[in-house]
């Protein structure tokens, strides 16, 4: 009996096994965001040392009038008006760098990026006065704290919510992070710390306290120190290096 071509047998699609383990290991190693979760409501703090940040919120539109009470049409159907979202999101302190939206589950969502200058004034824009923030050093450290109060808890009729609905509080703190009160399986990779409740414990204003202190040296500052450390010492080697080589050639000179 002939053998079937190699080209053929290498090209055969994997047994039914063997893609179930490819997609389990997919999953488990976070590749590309497979299986990631999804929120209603998702706050992220990118922080600096100084104090100021790049906050963004990704939110569908009930969730924003539900929970911060903002005057925007909850209807899939209607159109987005980005200058009502820009107004909503701009302020002292605060410059609103982008506004995109995407729908999912029937429901439209926004995607808000602004810059801040200091984290401790940004409950002065309605959107955060629910919150309240403490950064600074303390001791030989730096801590960050943030109280999370109530909501507006404005309602919002039949949206399609089934009750499993998330929010997520996440912050991207900039150096290295010595103690959280984050659950351990939301310690994530790149020093961000996340934050969860279920969107009706949020509604009903259920306090949330997130706490976490950092070194006062920035991971970046950390590691410009560190390659310049070694590309000294490979410098000094290199010199070391030409001097020996430089000396043996004079004795063979010599010699």
């Amino acid at each position: 009996m002939a053998l079937e071509p190699a080209s053929r047998r290498v090209c055969r699609r994997p047994s039914g096994a063997l893609a179930l383990v490819l997609l389990a290991t997919l999953a488990a190693g976070g590749c590309g965001g497979v299986l990631s979760k999804e929120y209603e409501y998702d706050e992220q703090i990118d922080l600096s040392l100084d104090g100021s940040a790049v906050v963004y919120v990704n939110a569908s539109i009930p969730a924003l009038v539900a929970l911060r009470g903002a005057d925007l049409d909850v209807s899939p159907l209607a159109r987005l008006d980005r200058g009502r979202i820009h107004a909503i999101y701009e302020g002292p302190g605060a410059r609103v760098v982008a506004v995109t939206s995407y729908r999912r589950h029937g429901r439209r969502f926004v995607h808000v990026r602004l810059n801040v200058d200091d984290i401790r004034q940004l409950p002065r824009l309605p959107p955060f006065s629910w919150s309240q923030y403490r950064f600074g050093q303390a001791d030989a450290a730096y801590a960050f704290v943030q109280d999370v109060g109530p909501a507006a808890n404005r309602p919002v009729g039949d949206v399609g919510w089934n009750g499993r609905e998330l929010v997520a509080f996440r912050v991207h703190l900039p150096s290295r992070i010595r103690s959280h009160n984050a659950l351990a399986e939301n310690f994530r990779r790149g020093n961000i710390l996340v934050w969860e409740q279920s969107l009706s414990d949020r509604r009903n204003g259920m306090p949330l306290r997130m706490e976490a202190r950092i070194d006062t040296r920035s991971i970046l500052n950390r590691t410009l120190w560190l390659f310049a450390g070694t590309f000294a010492a490979a410098m000094v080697s290199l010199a070391c290096a030409v001097w020996w080589m430089g000396r043996k050639g004079r004795r063979m000179v010599k010699a």
